[in-house]
Order: C-alpha cells, then sequence, then structure tokens
C-alpha cells in the first residue's frame, strides 16, 4: 500500500491540488493507495473563491489541528508528501521548523524520516526571503517544484494545463502517469 499525504494550503492555484487529487483517484483504481489530505486554515475559502465550488476530496480528510492523524507520526510510513500549492508562509514555517498544524507537523516528519516532500510553490515574484526557504528546505531533502504549466504539449483547457503540472509531481513520486513526453 503507498502512502501519501496531500496538503492543500491557501495560495493561489487551487486548480493544482483539484487535479493532483483527481490524478490520485486514477491512478488508485490500478494501484493501492492510501491517500491523507489536510488542508490549511485558508484553503477551502481560496478553493471556493478560485473553482467556484466546495473542496470534493475522494480521500480522507484531517482537519489541520489533528495531531493525531496517522501521518503526524513517522511510524505510520507515508513516504511521500506533496504541498499543492504550497503557501511562502508555509514554506517558510518548514524551512524553520515551526510545525503548528498538521500540514507542517507532516512536512516535518517527512523530513526527519528521510521520505520525499515536494513543495508545490505558486507564489511570484520571489524575494530574497522565499529563495533562502526554498535553498533551505532543498537541504532538508524537499523538493521545490514551481507550478510553471508547460505548453508544447499544446493544452486544450485549463484543467489539462494544470495537468503538466500535476504529471510532473507524479513522475517525482515514481509513478508514470499518461502524460505527454517531449521527443515522443
Amino acid at each position: 500500500m503507498r502512502k501519501i499525504v496531500v496538503a492543500i494550503t491557501g495560495a493561489s492555484g487551487s486548480i493544482y491540488a483539484r487535479r493532483m487529487l483527481h490524478q490520485l483517484e486514477q491512478l488508485g483504481r490500478h494501484t493501492p493507495l492510501e491517500v491523507g489530505v489536510v488542508m490549511s486554515k485558508n484553503a477551502r475559502d481560496v478553493w471556493a473563491f478560485e473553482l467556484g465550488t466546495a473542496p470534493e476530496i475522494p480521500f480522507k480528510v484531517y482537519e489541520r489541528d489533528d495531531f493525531f492523524a496517522p501521518f503526524a507520526s513517522g511510524s505510520a510510513r507515508y513516504m511521500d508528501m506533496v504541498i499543492i500549492p504550497c503557501s511562502m508562509g508555509t514554506l517558510g514555517r518548514i524551512a524553520h521548523g515551526i510545525s503548528d498544524d498538521l500540514v507542517t507537523r507532516a512536512a516535518d516528519v517527512v523530513l526527519k524520516e528521510r521520505r520525499r516532500l515536494i513543495c508545490v510553490l505558486r507564489d511570484t515574484p520571489l524575494s530574497l526571503i522565499h529563495i533562502d526557504n526554498m535553498k533551505r528546505v532543498t537541504e532538508a531533502g524537499g523538493i521545490m517544484l514551481p507550478a510553471a504549466p508547460s505548453f508544447y504539449s499544446h493544452p486544450g483547457n485549463f484543467d489539462e494545463l494544470a495537468d503538466t503540472v500535476v504529471h510532473r509531481v507524479l513522475d517525482l513520486m515514481g509513478f508514470t502517469p499518461d502524460a505527454y513526453r517531449w521527443g515522443h
């Protein structure tokens, strides 16, 4: 059973989270997955504002203050965590070891256990503080993946455009999504 944490923060880019959950749901039809989801304080509001609907999440959702969630401990063996989108505030708290909610606690656990943490950053432009925090988390083992969609696959709509980012995340997690591949 592959165990994955999906954290959704209040940064703009809820479409990436929605597509990530959709892709994992599709993958789960062929691969045994256990996906735990946690949303930051502002994530639901941003999702509703950007996507015009309340989040519909096909996996178990844990409250942000639920430190009894399985992925709050390394012994639960969640191997991957993706924060999508990842706000710069969340990144800053992770970079400085501030585990003040389940999102940052889970990230702390993933890093200390030397597992995979992927931060899908959406903010732009970047300040030196942001860059220093990205460097710090990268040095601790995290992966910074800016939400920079690609266009060479000729995406036909917003979902396909968002999927160009989500497919990169899935590639990094070791999945092989049915995605456009350069040169094929």
